[in-house]
């Protein structure tokens, strides 16, 4: 029997229904669902970020005594990175590359610390630092790589991790991998401060990146810190991002991981009252950038305004000075064929306040572009970072001899009028291979005769002194803690309770000589620090707060160099600076003898200082001190002093290495009077923004 229909036919007519069936659905679902859904945005739920921001708050500025502008922050804008968004995005590689493009087009530098080469032939840096190197140690160990891989296989195989296109040429991948390094480091570590892809840029650029509108890229307000003069870098020292080490101290403050804090001086002496009071805000953004929503937690409070003791027109002048000084001597030194003077500073304080009203330091640095000197300043043998004038441990040569003086007056070894012979050598310990010379008798084969006190103080007798130390009931040892307990009395040796770091110096004993050298004290030890040639270091802070110690008559000072401190809003005052006394020496009339062979230093025939004081229209009182150091061939130079002799109100120290001797140097001080009580010249305002000449 023939069929009715053909098996080949059904089958083909069933397909053709299952396609008409299959496009009437895909038609349906997307006329009802997906158009409308288009069509309708409330309906399709956007993805948003939530960002918690830390709001920083505006630095307090930095003034000096008489109100003129050091430091101050100004606003400035940061190119900032969410690495969330950035990474939900496909072509986040591609929003990468184009923000470097763009930033480098318009030549501003940005933030890449991964320690490989730029260029080729690609290589790991040679200068990594300890913390590039740890960074690395640990993103090699977090993806398991081999800690001696290669730097061109690292390359590889980052390249292959985070999905560059190979159309994309090596240098630009180079430049991709350094960005998404910095982002997973801080996503593995967790405690390393917020990527900063770009600091303090331009408003025109910010403009730019919010026109892009790219994924994840966000801007950030800030403020930078702007130094208006180029003096005394070491008093204000600078800020910098908050190390790992610090964090940990500073998170207990509520600081935040990319807070910038003061380093060395003012900036972190006072930082408590610099930095203010941070703000926090959160904000809602979509994926592409775009700000939805912004809430304002916490106001940012300002930091408080610090004004320091210093005068910076004085300052400058300070400044000015002992460089010249260094770099006039150090140019004939080299046509010579000598060695040079590697640095040296200077102290002018305030007499009957303990105000610091000048500190200098040579070698230094320009705050404003430490940033770019940092490697140099750090590899320079002359250590400019180093502030000499509060951390420059210094033996007081002669200068020590005042202590000595005073010792035996308070314990009777010697009145004002006691005359003591100069033999020119003391041989008295010759037979236990010790004895010392004066140095007139040492140079020029004569004595200084008879001498009492002042006038041992006026020529710089070192027999004499050698005499007073060799009389102290109980014999060496004793001798010994008699002459530290008097240097401690006058200052030295101990805090000056400056409030910028200071060294406490070295105040040698026959217990520290035990516990630090693991040694014994000897006459001779006694006899060497009689007249300054011992194991004392002082810094020139405390050499010029015994200076001034003997100026007011036996009253120590405490050192300060804050002098107020106003609200964020300047309505306030906080903080004024009222004289601190450490110390106070009951007996006057032997501090009266001091002053009179410190005046006989500058004005008396045999003055070691009297050929730049002799003549000058200004009584000064002073002591010369010249410092053997080991292995050294030229000496070092001291110098204390204070004036009006008669009424005195500023102290000075200077020390000078390698400077030769104390009589060299006194020119320094004799021009820094010169300034003090003679010029006129003054720096009377500097608008904001400016530097200070």
């Amino acid at each position: 029997m023939q069929r009715m229909y053909k098996p080949l036919r059904v089958g083909l007519v069933f397909a053709l229904m299952a396609v008409l069936v299959a496009t009437y659905v895909f038609e349906l679902f997307k006329i009802q669902i997906y158009e409308t859904s288009a069509a309708d945005t409330e309906s399709q739920p956007q993805r948003t970020f939530t960002s918690n921001l830390v709001l920083s708050a505006a630095r307090g500025n930095i003034y000096d005594r008489n109100g003129i502008l050091l430091a101050s922050g100004r606003p400035s804008y940061n190119i900032m990175l969410n690495r969330t968004a950035l990474l939900l995005d496909p072509d986040r590689n591609a929003v990468i590359q184009d923000l470097i493009y763009i930033t480098m087009g318009k030549e501003i530098p940005y933030n890449d610390t991964f320690p490989i080469t730029r260029g080729a032939p690609f290589e790991f840096i040679s200068d990594m630092t300890s913390s590039q190197r740890g960074r690395l140690n640990t993103y090699l160990e977090y993806f398991s790589l081999d800690p001696e891989i290669t730097s061109s296989d690292l390359l590889s195989w980052m390249r292959t991790h985070y999905k560059i296109d190979y159309t994309i040429g090596i240098l630009e991948a180079r430049l991709i991998i350094g960005v998404r390094y910095e982002l997973e480091i801080r996503a593995i570590i967790g405690s390393i401060a917020p990527y900063v892809f770009a600091g303090d840029v331009s408003s025109d650029f910010v403009t730019i990146i919010e026109e892009r509108k790219l994924t994840g890229v966000n801007v950030e307000s800030n403020y930078v810190r702007e130094y208006h003069t180029t003096y005394a870098a070491h008093l204000l020292g600078y800020i910098r991002p908050i190390s790992d080490t610090e964090y940990e101290t500073y998170k207990k403050l509520d600081y935040p991981m990319d807070a910038l804090v003061g380093k060395i001086g003012a900036e972190l002496a006072f930082e408590y009252l610099l930095h203010g009071v941070p703000g926090k805000q959160t904000v809602r953004t979509s994926a592409d950038g775009t700000v939805l929503d912004v809430v304002t937690e916490q106001e940012p409070e300002p930091g408080k305004h610090i004004y320091l003791t210093i005068d910076i027109d004085l300052q400058m002048a300070v400044e000015q000075e002992l460089r010249a000084f260094i770099e006039s001597v150090n140019r004939t030194r080299e046509d010579a064929g000598l060695d040079k003077i590697p640095g040296g500073a200077v102290v002018v304080t305030s007499v009957q306040t303990g105000e610091l009203l000048a500190a200098a330091s040579f070698p230094t640095f320009n705050p404003a572009t430490l940033s770019e000197d940092i490697a140099l300043l750090n590899s320079d043998p002359d250590w400019p970072m180093l502030n000499r004038a509060t951390q420059g441990r210094y033996s007081p040569g002669s200068t020590f001899k005042m202590i000595t003086a005073f010792a035996g007056l308070r314990h009777g070894i010697i009145t004002r009028h006691s005359e003591i012979y100069d033999a020119g050598k003391y041989t008295k310990w010759a037979d236990e291979g010790y004895a010392p010379s004066c140095w007139i008798y040492s140079g020029y084969g004569t004595t200084h005769g008879y001498v009492n006190v002042v006038g041992a103080l006026e020529c710089s007798c070192n027999y004499f002194f050698i005499t007073v130390a060799d009389r102290f009931a109980g014999g060496a040892l004793a001798g010994a803690d008699i002459l530290a307990d008097t240097a401690r009395d006058f200052g030295l040796g101990r805090s000056t309770g400056l409030q910028i770091s200071e060294a406490t110096g070295v105040l040698a004993t026959p217990e520290w000589r035990r516990r630090v050298l693991n040694d014994a004290w000897h006459v001779a030890d006694t006899l060497m620090t009689s007249f300054g040639q011992g194991e004392n270091r002082f810094t020139p802070v405390q050499l010029a707060n015994y200076a001034a110690t003997i100026a007011d008559g036996g009253t120590l000072h405490s050192l300060s160099i804050l002098r107020r401190v106003k609200s964020s809003d300047f309505t306030e005052l906080l903080y004024a600076h009222e004289p601190e006394v450490l110390n106070e020496i009951e007996e006057k009339e032997y501090v009266g003898i001091l002053q009179e062979g410190m005046k006989a230093v500058s004005t008396g025939r045999r003055g070691t200082a009297s050929s730049a004081f002799s003549n000058y229209p200004i009584k000064v009182a002073a002591k010369t001190g010249t410092v053997q150091v080991d292995e050294q061939d030229i000496n070092n130079a001291v110098f204390v002093c204070y004036a009006p002799a008669n009424n005195p109100e500023i102290a000075i120290s200077v020390v000078i290495e390698k400077g030769g001797s104390g009589a060299a140097v006194t020119d320094i001080a004799k021009k820094i009077f010169d300034y003090y009580f003679i010029s006129e010249v003054t720096v009377l305002a500097t608008p904001y923004g400016e530097l200070v000449p």
